[in-house]
């Protein structure tokens, strides 16, 4: 139970993994970012005069729904500290492999995400979803034909974007608008560049290096950074 208090967060991070066979080189490396997430936020939290009173993680790892049997593999919420050895047994079984060629379907992970059992406890809070992948995104609804395509997806991107804005009034959820922030470490290419009109959204394009050149400092700086010192929500 979050209390109430200033500058006292409860925080929900969800991070969408691209696993398909192209990040195989650096799947290690974002998944290594992942579990050393807790002890960073938290330093820098502190930094700044800013405190979270419960920190959860939770990882969508995502492929293709033609190519790929398994094309969405979603974890529980872990609660950081406490269950940091659940999400390390969790990501160890996450493998680089299959999603064919080219686009991959990051929106279908973004959407999942938000319909996540986010935390509505606390006075103040945020609710985050972060993106990794190499790839440009589909299209969201052109796998819509495949046998394991989830049936609640949005049908279009005005759809997903309705529901990232809080507008959709068909969907219903724990996720908070006001509180979402979204952080995409993405290629330059125009299928990403379609999210820079999201509010509470930043994109940092990963062209030259693929996901390589992520740093933990530079996703750290960035999540913190949305969190106000004061009173928001």
């Amino acid at each position: 139970m979050c209390a109430r208090g200033n500058g006292i967060y409860c925080v929900d991070i969800v991070m969408c993994i691209d696993a398909t066979g192209s990040m195989s080189s650096i799947i290690d490396e974002v998944k290594s970012n992942a579990l050393s997430l807790y002890s960073k936020f938290v330093d820098e939290m502190e930094l700044q005069n800013k405190f979270v009173e419960a920190l959860r993680v939770k990882i969508i790892a995502f492929r293709d729904f033609i190519c790929d049997s398994n094309p969405m593999v979603e974890s529980k919420f872990f609660e950081l500290p406490e269950q940091a050895a659940e999400l390390r047994t969790f990501l160890d079984g996450v493998e680089a492999i299959g999603g064919g060629d080219g686009p991959e379907c990051a929106l279908e992970a973004i959407s999942v995400a938000l319909n996540s059992n986010w935390t509505t406890e606390g006075y103040k809070r945020r609710h985050i979803i972060v993106v990794f992948s190499d790839a440009p995104t589909m299209t969201i609804g052109e796998r819509a034909g495949c046998p394991n395509y989830p049936s609640d997806m949005p049908s279009d991107m005005k759809e997903l974007s309705s529901r990232w804005e809080g507008t959709d009034q068909l969907y219903y959820g724990s996720y908070n608008f006001e509180a979402g922030r979204l952080l995409g470490f993405v290629p330059d290419d125009p299928s990403w560049r379609r999210l820079q009109s999201w509010n509470r959204t930043t994109l940092t394009y990963t062209a030259a290096k693929g996901c390589s050149d992520i740093e933990m400092d530079e996703i750290i700086n960035t999540v913190v950074g949305s969190i106000k010192a004061t009173t928001d929500e």
